[in-house]
């Protein structure tokens, strides 16, 4: 009787002589427990370059703007922000609702440089909350990455779209 209480996710605690019934957290069989655990996205097994490390103490919750860009800081940085009119340089992923990859620079092993004024509105907001050194997981609505046009054969129109981005200089 003991195990099919167990099975059922009913654990059994004796405390001062006393049972106590709770509701325990017990798998089902044949599945893991699973943990919500922060990653750098989607596995890539064509990355030649790995994302560098997340902080142990970096927020599960995302935060939301003004605008509708949601953000979490990964690898916090006391280091300068860059500001719209400034250059980057960054390693970076992207991936859609689906997990698709659609663009990588850790695929091609090298960051690119780019200016924030150059890039989709959600890139320029998002990387001006994160210091050098730092990395961001950006959630870009449509409206603030690539709309109804899409980008045909890579991204379908009104996508939002995903990024973890690490940034290296400001420059």
């Amino acid at each position: 009787m003991l195990r099919s209480w167990l099975s059922s996710g009913v654990a059994l605690f004796f405390v001062l002589s006393t049972v106590i019934v709770t509701q325990a957290a017990v798998p089902e069989e044949g599945k893991e427990e699973t943990t919500p655990r922060l990653t750098t996205g989607p596995e890539d097994r064509k990355e030649l370059v790995k994302p560098g490390a997340i902080d142990k103490d970096a927020p599960m919750e995302f935060t939301t703007t003004k605008s509708g860009l949601k953000y979490r800081i990964l690898r916090a940085s006391k280091k300068n922000k860059p500001k719209a009119d400034q250059g980057v340089e960054v390693h970076y992923k992207g991936w859609l609702d689906d997990k698709t990859v659609f663009d990588s620079s850790y695929r091609r092993g090298k960051r690119i440089k780019f200016m924030l004024n150059g890039v989709i509105p959600g890139w320029s907001e998002g990387l001006q909350l994160v210091g050098a050194g730092g990395m961001i997981e950006l959630e870009i609505p449509a409206k603030l990455g690539y709309g109804l046009r899409g980008v045909p054969g890579v991204i379908p129109p009104n996508a939002n779209l995903h990024f973890l981005v690490e940034l290296h200089d400001i420059n």
